[in-house]
């Protein structure tokens, strides 16, 4: 209504708008310098390159703007970008991270010594004689050695090895203190899921018994190759680590984990299993680390947060790590405009990470690249999050793709595999609001020249992803893998459990799922389906950044594409699913092992 009174567009413009801003939004208008003439914004860059300023020394109280909302060259920013220890006054205390050592032998489990052992038995093969001696020799023996404990088991609690059972007993006249039964479910659909859920059960009976010491052995296991035998050792391994740790850096109280031996008993115990343990505990540390980054509160991981977590990581690990971050002065002058326009509301500066490593010797012979969704916290921008499902509580998680991505890097520096030069890269950002922030209707232009109309904010993570995809082009690498909680679309069609591959590549496609595979997490390839792209096609710019609700992962998927070099295989694994446990209210550290393999497979 007060438009209305406006006498002409000239005097609405120069004079009555920055008076009636001040007056709406008071706060807004302290953050954006309205000096006018405003140049219309979201133009291509080039347009201006000859009119832009100097890049402005870096400063932690100044915010630039972004190719997407070009502003006079001299606009400051007006309100301080606060320390992450001024928000809550939260800080996080030491993580404390199992130090398990893991075995495996052949011996004799009744002779076996320690606080607990666990028994791992399948279903079927529970008959007995008439004089209650089961006939199935693998439980007779196993009962046996237990001195007739299973046996009693299987009466009194009605235990038949069912997926989910569970039960221990305190024993007496034993090496060991307690004996546990964990049910593995039906033998002819044994995977590794049912080796991993096998540890994840040893976890929970040792943490509150408190035991150092604990050996495991499966009673009556479905033949099995030396392969299949190493595989599953290593998900038990893996499944008892993780399922040992608990985060507790925000907790006023924690407790350190007791478990210190794990023995693994049955499984093989030559020289290719006690390398395939060890990678597995190299491998956990990744894991562990992606689950840290997820779960700290984005008042603490902040993008200069992320960053600076992983120049400790390349200090650890200098003999085969580097990085370079660029921060958002650079980044404009490799016209990131797309990346930019997501961080513009921001107070916090965006930083975009590339950490890369080669083998400590030998000849480099395949260059792979990992880039990861590095969204620290996602409001949706001006089309806000809200109501139930939104799920803007959670928000923190929209970084996983990055978690993923650096905890693969760690993985990586512990395995050391040859051959073989991995980039990892990230665009850390957050998605706020504020007068200076991407509004629906903007358009952004990316690196690669290419224009984007924003027809939704929370479209954000494809925005950043774009930059980071041409950049890593840029590189040359033979292969490219991009991980990011990128839809809800994928988590309606696949679920929590089941991350979303999408690839134009069946090599590529084939590797990640024997990668995922072995490491016990699940993929499924999505199709890509050219058609859908008419759905993200704008009048007046190359492409909107989202097609709407029907095929939603895929044309996102689709919307990446326009961003990677046709020559380089690429693949997309949209993991807004498999990120977050809500059951047990903390990140899965889910990829991480997958990306090792995947890695691996490619060394020399």
């Amino acid at each position: 209504m007060a438009m209305a009174a406006l006498k002409s567009p000239t005097v609405a413009a120069v004079e009555v708008l920055p008076r009636l801003v001040s007056r709406l939004c008071p706060a807004a208008f302290a953050q954006v310098s309205l000096a006018f003439p405003v140049r219309f914004t979201g133009l291509r860059p080039s347009q201006y390159d000859h009119t832009l300023a100097a890049p402005i020394p870096f400063d932690s109280n100044k915010k630039r703007s972004s190719f997407s909302t070009i502003a006079p060259a001299k606009a400051e920013i007006r309100v301080k970008a606060l320390h992450p220890a001024e928000v809550g006054l939260t800080k996080a205390s030491e993580a404390v991270v199992p130090q398990i050592s893991v075995s495996a032998s052949d011996s004799d489990v009744s002779e076996w010594k320690g606080d607990i052992l666990i028994v791992g038995v399948f279903e079927g093969g529970f008959g007995k004689d008439v004089n209650g001696i089961f006939e199935t020799a693998a439980l007779k023996k196993i009962d046996d050695a237990l001195g007739g404990i299973f046996g009693e088991i299987v009466v009194d609690e009605d235990f038949s090895g069912k997926p989910g059972q569970s039960t221990s007993a305190r024993v007496s006249e034993r090496g060991f203190k307690r004996v546990g039964f964990v049910g593995l479910g039906k033998p002819k659909t044994v995977s590794s899921k049912t080796w991993k859920s096998l540890g994840e059960s040893i976890a929970s009976i040792v943490k509150p018994a408190q035991a150092k010491t604990v050996a495991v052995v499966v009673a009556n296991p479905p033949d099995l190759s030396s392969e299949a035998k190493k595989l599953a050792a290593s998900a038990i391994a893996s499944g008892t680590i993780l399922g040992v740790f608990e985060d507790t850096r925000f907790k006023s109280e924690s407790k350190k984990p007791v478990l210190e031996n794990l023995d693994i008993v049955g499984l093989g115990s030559d020289a290719a299993t006690a390398e395939k343990l060890d990678q597995t505990l190299k491998v956990s540390t990744g894991v562990i680390f992606a689950k840290q980054l997820v779960n700290a509160p984005p008042n603490v991981l902040i993008p200069s947060v992320l960053a600076d977590e992983a120049e400790n990581l390349t200090a650890n690990y200098s003999d085969v790590l580097t990085i370079k971050i660029l921060d958002e002065d650079t980044c404009k002058e490799l016209k990131m405009g797309s990346y930019l326009g997501v961080a513009a509301a921001s107070t916090n500066p965006p930083k975009f990470i590339h950490i890369q490593y080669k083998p400590p010797t030998g000849e480099v012979k395949t260059r792979l690249a990992i880039v990861g969704k590095g969204l620290t916290f996602d409001s949706g921008g001006y089309n806000l999050k809200t109501g139930p499902g939104s799920m803007i509580e959670l928000m923190k998680f929209d970084m996983g793709g990055a978690a993923a991505t650096i905890g693969a890097a760690k993985a990586v520096a512990e395995v050391k595999p040859s051959g073989v030069e991995v980039n990892f890269i990230v665009a850390a950002c957050e998605n706020m609001i504020s007068g200076g922030g991407m509004r629906p209707g903007d358009i952004l232009t990316a690196s690669n020249g290419k224009t984007i109309e924003v027809n939704n904010t929370d479209a954000e993570g494809r925005l950043t992803l774009a930059d980071a995809l041409v950049y890593t082009c840029n590189l040359k690498v033979d292969k490219i893998v991009d991980l990011a909680t990128l839809t809800g679309a994928c988590i309606i069609a696949l679920g929590n459990d089941i991350g979303g591959m999408f690839t134009p590549n069946d090599a590529l496609a084939e590797e990640l799922t024997s990668a995922s595979q072995a490491a016990g997490e699940k993929l499924w390839r999505m199709p890509m389906e050219e058609s859908y792209w008419e759905m993200m096609k704008s009048g007046i710019a190359d492409m909107v950044n989202t097609g709407g609700r029907p095929g939603g992962s895929i044309t996102a998927s689709l919307f990446l594409k326009q961003f990677v070099d046709e020559n380089i295989p690429w693949a997309h694994l949209d993991i807004a699913g498999p990120v977050w446990s809500n059951e047990k209210k903390s990140a899965t550290g889910f990829a991480v092992a997958t990306l090792l393999n995947w890695v691996v497979k490619h060394s020399s």
